[in-house]
């Protein structure tokens, strides 16, 4: 069964200056749900960030299934929501079906571009992002070998991998970089069985740093590398929480800004192609008391030092996706 609720009490509808209302607008998470520390909840952490300032409430749904994506779009829509804010690059083909049927309705879609004069596009430079956690694996790493777990193999996730290594590498030439894939279904994204299995695998190759990008399944990864005694990096939300002395980093992949920002357009919003990288505060890695200890003043100005060359331009980051090519494995 589908889950639907409608957050906090004030009222749904708020009147404009002109007299009219604003209409509600919906949140539709991802297959592996709303709370998996990750991705979904980045995006859920930004509707509720909208909701407290606003006094607003959203719809939203956690699918269960691949076939409930048409389904939750129309029933947004014929609802009267707008915006309507879905979280995945797999929304990318029923999107391009649904969005000319309701031509009076803004979409947006976080991680997938869609070609349509109602949908925003919003896309992330997560290759920028890698590479500074890379930077700061390999100057954490003992061993000189690290390791990156992904979810479902597709380019998206292939990007994080390649930046990642770029990153590592640009600090230490000779460091190994072991990359593998959980899955390449869907059920990738939450099989945190499989996220430990995978980690184990790397440690056992020398691995004593890893890198998760599989949403639920990389809490497996992060737990995993906490009760071996190394160190792990989370991503999309700020993860050091999980296991305080343990994450090293955690790439932020600032969703949660994506998602508030629709929100807060709402009918208004701007459609056409969005990317949020470093430069306009999309992208970053997180600190704070969780990870103090394991990041050092001279690991910090490093990887602060890159972050300005990326938004500056002077450094350029290789985008797997650009050609399905990484330069360095």
């Amino acid at each position: 069964m589908t889950l639907m609720t409608k957050f906090l009490g004030a009222a749904a509808v708020v009147a404009l200056s002109a007299g009219a209302a604003l209409a509600e607008p919906a949140l539709i998470f991802d297959l592996g749900g709303k709370f998996d520390k990750s991705f979904n909840e980045a995006a859920f952490a930004g509707a509720q960030r909208w909701s407290e300032e606003t006094g607003g409430t959203f719809r939203e749904i956690e699918l269960q299934s691949e076939a409930q994506r048409e389904q939750a779009l129309r029933r947004f829509a014929e609802a009267g929501s707008n915006p309507i804010v879905m979280t995945g690059f797999a929304f990318g083909n029923v999107l391009e079906e649904v969005a000319p049927d309701y031509p009076d309705t803004k979409f947006a879609i976080i991680d997938m571009v869609v070609d349509q004069p109602n949908v925003r596009s919003v896309v992330f430079n997560e290759h920028e992002g890698s590479y500074l956690v890379g930077m700061m694996a390999a100057m954490a790493s003992e061993s000189g070998t690290v390791g990156f777990i992904g979810g479902m193999d597709i380019p998206l996730i292939r990007k994080f991998a390649c930046g990642y290594a770029q990153g590592v590498k640009a600090v230490n030439a000779d460091a190994v970089v072991i990359q593998n894939m959980t899955g390449t279904t869907p059920a990738a994204w939450n099989d945190p069985v499989k996220g430990t299995e995978l980690t184990k695998a790397q440690i056992a190759q020398g691995a004593d740093v890893v890198y998760a990008a599989a949403g639920g399944t990389g809490v497996g990864v992060l737990q995993t590398a906490a009760d071996e005694n190394i160190l792990s990096i989370g991503v999309d939300s700020n993860q050091n929480y999980l296991h305080s002395g343990k994450v090293l980093t955690s790439m932020m992949k600032r969703v949660d800004n994506a998602v508030y920002n629709a929100m807060s357009s709402g009918a208004d919003l701007e459609t056409g192609f969005n990317v949020m990288g470093i430069a306009n505060g999309g992208i970053g890695y997180a600190m704070d008391e969780h990870n103090a200890a394991l990041v050092s003043a001279d690991m910090q100005a490093a990887v602060d030092a890159a972050a300005s060359q990326i938004a500056n331009g002077s450094l350029s980051v290789h985008d797997y996706m650009a050609d399905n090519n990484c330069p360095v494995e």
